[in-house]
C-alpha cells in the first residue's frame, strides 16, 4: 500500500484519536484534581470538644461520606447559638433546651433531635469544708453559698452563656438564691471560659464548681485536677445533648442537606453504639450515653420522663412546627 493508501485510511480515523485522547486528559485531571469537598460547619459546646468525641465522629463521618469535610466550632452553647443566627455554620449540636427552643421560635433551626445525655455533678476541694458530700443539688449549694460568705470556700462558675452556665444558674434560682446578687459577692468567681479550664480554676482556689460529669472524668484522670465528686447525677443534674439543622429559608447559606446527612449519622445505630462505649475503657463509664436505643426500648421509664420533663417541648422533642423537609427523621 502507497503512502496516498495510508493516508486516505488514516485521515477519517484523525478526529476519534484526538477525541480519546482529550477523554483521557480529562480523566486524569479528574483523577489527579478530584473535586473539592463539600464543607460543613457544627457549631457546638466545649465539653463534647475537649473530651475527643467530635474527632471520632469527624473520622467516622467523612470515612462513610468521602465527599464531605465536616469542621466543629467549640464554643459555649450560647456563643454557639449566636454563631448559627449569623449564618456562619450549618448546624448545631448543644445542650440547653431553653435557649433550644428560643432558636427554633426564632426560625433559625429546624428539625431538632435529642442524641445523647449524661449527667451534671458538683465538684470540690476532697476536704469538702461545706459539707456537701452526699447532699442534694440544691441543699449543696445551700450550703456552699453559706460556707463561702463565711469566708471558708469559694464557687467557680464558667460565666460564659454556655449550657453549663444556663445550668447553674438555674440551679441557684431553685435553691432560692438571687443569682445576680451571688455573682457580685468576692466568694463567686467567674471563669468566662470552657470546662476544662473552669475546673482547672476551682482545682487552683480550692473552690467548688458545676462541671458536665464527662469534662470531670477527663481532666481527673488526665491529673489536671485533684477535685472530688462530691454530688452525684440525679434529675436535677439531667443534661441533654441535641442536634438541630440551620433553617435554610432564614439561613440560605446553611447547607441543609449536609446537616440532615449529618443528623441521620448521629442517630445511626453505629453512632448510638459508639456513644455507649466511649469513655468506658478509660473512666468505667460512657461519657455521653446514647438516647436513641432509651428512646426505643421503653426501658428505664423513670429517666425517659425526666428528660421528656426537662428537654421537650409541647410533649415532643421537635413539634410539627420546627420541622422542614424531616422526611423518615420522626418516623
Amino acid at each position: 500500500m502507497g503512502t496516498e493508501g495510508m493516508k486516505a485510511l488514516t485521515t477519517p480515523q484523525w478526529p476519534l484519536v484526538a477525541g480519546i485522547i482529550i477523554v483521557t486528559a480529562l480523566m486524569g485531571a479528574y483523577f489527579l484534581y478530584p473535586r473539592p469537598k463539600t464543607q460543613m460547619i457544627v457549631s457546638t459546646t466545649t465539653s463534647l470538644y475537649e473530651t475527643g468525641l467530635l474527632d471520632i465522629l469527624e473520622q467516622r463521618f467523612e470515612q462513610k461520606n468521602p465527599g464531605y469535610n465536616v469542621s466543629f466550632v467549640s464554643q459555649g452553647t450560647g456563643k454557639a447559638i449566636e454563631t448559627a443566627k449569623r449564618g456562619d455554620v450549618d448546624m448545631i449540636l448543644v445542650h440547653d433546651p431553653p435557649l433550644e427552643r428560643e432558636f427554633l421560635d426564632g426560625g433559625y433551626g429546624v428539625n431538632r433531635k435529642i442524641i445523647a445525655y449524661n449527667f451534671f455533678i458538683i465538684v470540690g476541694p476532697s476536704n469538702d469544708p461545706a459539707g456537701i458530700r452526699g447532699k442534694s443539688p440544691l441543699e449543696a449549694l445551700r450550703m456552699i453559698k453559706a460556707a463561702a460568705e463565711s469566708g471558708t470556700t469559694f464557687w467557680v462558675s464558667r460565666g460564659d452563656n454556655s449550657g453549663t452556665h444556663a445550668k447553674e444558674k438555674r440551679l441557684w434560682a431553685a435553691a432560692g438564691a438571687n443569682y445576680e446578687q451571688i455573682r457580685t459577692q468576692t466568694w463567686y468567681l467567674e471563669a468566662g471560659t470552657g470546662m476544662t479550664a473552669t475546673l482547672m480554676l476551682a482545682n487552683q482556689k480550692n473552690a467548688y464548681t458545676l462541671s458536665d460529669v464527662a469534662s470531670y472524668l477527663k481532666n481527673s484522670k488526665q491529673g489536671n485536677i485533684q477535685l472530688a465528686k462530691l454530688v452525684e447525677a440525679g434529675k436535677d443534674t439531667l443534661n441533654v445533648y441535641s442536634v438541630i439543622a440551620c433553617n435554610p429559608q432564614e439561613l440560605p447559606s446553611a447547607k441543609f442537606d449536609v446537616a440532615m446527612k449529618f443528623i441521620e449519622f448521629l442517630i445511626s445505630n453505629e453512632t448510638q453504639e459508639l456513644f455507649e462505649v466511649f469513655g468506658v475503657q478509660d473512666y468505667g463509664e460512657a461519657l455521653f450515653k446514647p438516647w436513641i436505643p432509651l428512646l426505643r426500648s421503653g426501658s428505664n421509664p423513670e429517666l425517659r420522663q425526666w428528660v421528656e420533663e426537662y428537654a421537650y417541648f409541647e410533649g415532643n422533642e421537635c413539634p410539627i412546627q420546627y420541622r422542614y423537609n424531616a422526611g423518615n427523621l420522626y418516623g
